[in-house]
């Protein structure tokens, strides 16, 4: 099995990318829809998440938004949110990664890959990249999205130039998308070879 890493810096395009491999009859993990579903309504790590961070959950589970206001811009607390979710997102990438063994290639989409060391855990990383310009546009024009929001989310991640630069695959999505599925296309001939 080969593990093929997906990343990119928010609003690249990542989520349309993975699809693309699942379209291919690639197995996908989705770190982001793995957290969703732990923080959603019924969601393991719900409690430990009030715990720490107290009026920041309701009936349907994490409310984002207040969380997203807690931790911030406050390193200690984004630690602390940290050592929550990412053991509860590695057990489920563990738990797919069983389910899918006999698979001859495996697409894991893991926003912060680089910056939280997840590389050393793939065979190869596709980097996701977009003009700077078309990123922003993207990004804010998701609801509740604002300029300072999206700068606080961007000094978080790696820049995009350095992601690039340790890519061994970049998926450029600020073509049409045929031309991202004909570079999604080639990353599979390249790594079935």
């Amino acid at each position: 099995m080969i593990l093929l890493g997906l990343t990119g810096s928010i609003g690249m395009g990542k989520s349309t990318v993975a699809a693309m491999f699942a379209n291919r009859g690639v197995p996908v993990f989705d770190a982001d829809a793995a957290v969703h579903r732990l923080q959603g309504p019924g969601g393991r790590i719900v409690a430990a998440i009030e715990a720490q961070f107290p009026d920041t959950t309701g009936p349907e589970g994490v409310e984002r938004t207040a969380l997203a206001e807690a931790v911030l811009g406050d390193p200690a607390a984004l630690k602390r949110l940290e050592s929550i979710v990412h053991p509860a997102v590695a057990e489920e990438r563990r738990r797919f990664l069983e389910a899918n063994r006999a698979a001859p290639l495996v697409l894991l989409d893991i926003p912060l890959l680089f910056e939280t060391g997840g590389a050393a855990q793939v065979d190869k990383v596709a980097v996701v990249s977009a003009p700077a310009e078309v990123q922003r546009a993207r990004v804010l024009a998701r609801p509740g999205m604002t300029a300072a929001r999206f700068e606080a989310i961007l000094a978080r991640q790696m820049p995009d130039t350095e992601k690039r630069r340790r890519a061994d695959f970049v998926i450029d999505t600020g073509v049409a998308i045929s031309d991202t599925q004909a570079q999604v296309d080639a990353v599979i001939a390249c790594l079935r070879r």
